[in-house]
């Protein structure tokens, strides 16, 4: 499969061969699905927790006598029957993660990059060098590549002065090669890589 390279300045800069491998799978729904039920699930803080009547500080003397009032019985304030009293069955700290075997998370990430490129919202780019870091300059580059929301992904280290110009710039996100994953792919419009992005890439799956 080929792909045309593109400069930042909206420039053709060549063809480069995608790996059918990487590139060219039918993407699988259920398989994407899975995965960002994972990453999802995987961030979760899962710190919400509410006071068991163990955990109430209230008074243990009866609260009134045992017959004679017309009331039901009771020997405690905590139950959750009462005002502030505590909570029956309420939350606790736990984690909401859950396992995905390391096969099906690499294949899901295959299968993410090949949507991309089968709807043509893949687009490969020669460096995200820039000189400076002006954010009105890259937005203007941007808009002439038509970049709106776009997960741009550069090799091992992203250029300093690009990250910078680019961290101000709505629905524009940038990562490593490192860092790519199915959930950013999909959320946005666009995905572009770097020459650097896509070696790096094949090389891990090859």
């Amino acid at each position: 499969m080929k792909a045309d390279v593109t400069t930042l300045d909206a420039k053709k800069a060549g063809t480069v061969d995608l790996s059918d491998d990487v590139f060219g799978l039918e993407p699988r729904a259920d398989l994407l699905h899975r995965m960002v039920r994972y990453q999802l699930a995987k961030r979760r803080a899962g710190t919400v927790a509410t006071k068991d009547r163990s955990e109430i500080t209230a008074t243990t003397a009866k609260m009134f006598r045992q017959k004679g009032t017309g009331r039901a019985r009771h020997g405690s304030a905590k139950p959750g029957l009462f005002r502030g009293g505590g909570k029956a069955f309420g939350p606790k700290p736990r984690s909401f993660s859950f396992d995905l075997p390391k096969k099906v998370r690499a294949l899901a990430l295959r299968h993410a990059l090949s949507s991309k490129a089968k709807a043509e919202e893949l687009i490969v780019i020669d460096s995200c060098d820039v000189k400076d870091a002006k954010t009105k300059a890259l937005k203007t580059q941007f808009d002439k590549l038509g970049f709106d929301s776009v997960l741009i992904v550069d090799g091992t280290e992203v250029q300093t002065n690009f990250a910078l110009a680019a961290r101000n710039i709505p629905h524009v996100d940038v990562l490593p090669v490192q860092g790519i994953n199915v959930y950013d792919i999909l959320r946005h419009e666009k995905l572009v890589l770097t020459k650097a992005a896509l070696a790096a890439l094949e090389a891990r799956f090859k």
